[in-house]
């Protein structure tokens, strides 16, 4: 799971662990937490790309990336706001 979500957790590193509690429990979470990951790869791909389109293409995923940080934030945020109910111990 670390791998899917680190991307997330080094845009926020005060957040680490409510990045981590909350991809764990929800999908939709988690799946944005990979899009983010894979957007700034492609980000980084274009950046040392020698093509004339790198500029061009770059910028489009550095806004996609931003665009992503700003709804896990906004996520994370609602999050925090929502008291999570008591886990309960596992049976053994």
């Amino acid at each position: 799971m670390d791998q899917k979500i680190e991307a997330a957790q080094r845009r926020f590193p005060l957040r680490k662990r409510a990045i981590e509690d909350l991809a764990v429990r929800d999908e939709d979470f988690r799946s944005l937490c990979i899009d983010f990951a894979d957007a700034e790869r492609a980000a980084l791909h274009w950046e040392n790309s020698d093509t004339p389109k790198r500029d061009e293409r770059r910028a489009e995923y550095l806004a996609l990336v931003n665009d992503l940080a700003k709804e896990i934030e906004a996520i994370l945020d609602t999050a925090a706001s929502i008291p999570l109910p008591a886990q309960r111990p596992k049976s053994q």
